[in-house]
């Protein structure tokens, strides 16, 4: 994988250049200190994965990601930051970035979000060329309708309350393979197109479940507060199934030892029904 680093302060990109390219199979391709330099190289390189700081003087990192998907959809963005406020950081995912790297600077952890980007890219092409062996011109999503599906999704992990969650990215990015060929969650061979273990395998699934869990005790909770939310009740059938939601508030109100379970196919099939029936 190609990479590109910006970061204000120079020591930054000069340990991400060096934690990244520990890895063989990736090369750092060009960084800089400053984002108008990222603006002029970022389009002339071939590029996969953009690191990018999020506070920055002149250009914030939030609107150099908007600059530049303009001019290269395709790349990913992974966003730095030593900031955790919600709302500069649900801006962030809404700018299109898949995960977060907190400073200081952690080699676990730049590793492991490098690696799952990296995975995602490959799983992502994988599946387009399968696809576009069998795809006829006329099933093809415009690159317009596909951002609209995203924003769909986005929207909807924002009204549960997970946006902030650790799995929420996992989710924006199933749910965009999902939306981009068209295909139900058990058609994703994770082993073999997302090129990972069964051991990771698992440990991602639990990620996705915490999250999609927390959405399920906060859609509950709206439910006690406003019993006749139409939204709420749309997304309890679709993402959950109304009697999982029921048992969650009869947890929260002490009526229950256990609360509401939650089902991957169920959610992400719920996603991609909510997206192509859009309304905002």
């Amino acid at each position: 994988m190609n990479f590109y680093i910006v970061d204000d302060d120079p020591a930054i990109p000069a340990i991400l250049h060096q934690i990244i390219e520990n890895n063989p199979e990736n090369t750092v391709v060009g960084k800089s200190t400053n984002a108008k330099k990222a603006l002029t190289d970022v389009p002339m390189l071939d590029i996969d994965i953009v690191l990018v700081d999020l506070l920055m003087p002149d250009i914030s990192g939030i609107h150099l990601i908007n600059m530049l998907k303009k001019q290269k959809p395709k790349i990913k963005f992974i966003m730095i930051s030593q900031v955790h406020d919600i709302d500069l950081r649900q801006q962030a995912y809404e700018a299109g970035i898949e995960f977060f790297i907190d400073k200081p600077i952690n080699f676990v952890e730049v590793k492991t979000v490098t690696e799952k980007v990296a995975q995602n890219i490959q799983m992502q092409q994988k599946i387009n060329n399968i696809k576009s062996l069998v795809e006829s011109p006329q099933t093809k999503q415009q690159p317009q309708e596909q951002e609209l599906k995203r924003k769909k999704v986005l929207s909807i992990l924002r009204f549960l309350g997970i946006t902030s969650e650790t799995g929420s990215s996992d989710i924006l990015a199933i749910s965009q393979i999902m939306i981009e060929n068209n295909i139900f969650f058990s058609d994703i061979e994770f082993l073999n197109n997302y090129n990972i273990t069964n051991a990771e395998k698992k440990i991602l699934f639990q990620r996705i479940r915490r999250g999609i869990k927390k959405g399920l005790t906060n859609l509950a909770n709206i439910y006690l507060d406003e019993f006749e939310n139409e939204i709420s009740i749309e997304y309890a059938n679709s993402l959950y199934g109304y009697k999982n939601v029921r048992a969650e508030m009869r947890y929260l109100t002490g009526d229950r030892t256990t609360g509401g379970k939650v089902s991957l196919k169920k959610f992400f099939d719920g996603l991609l029904h909510e997206c192509n029936g859009i309304n905002f």
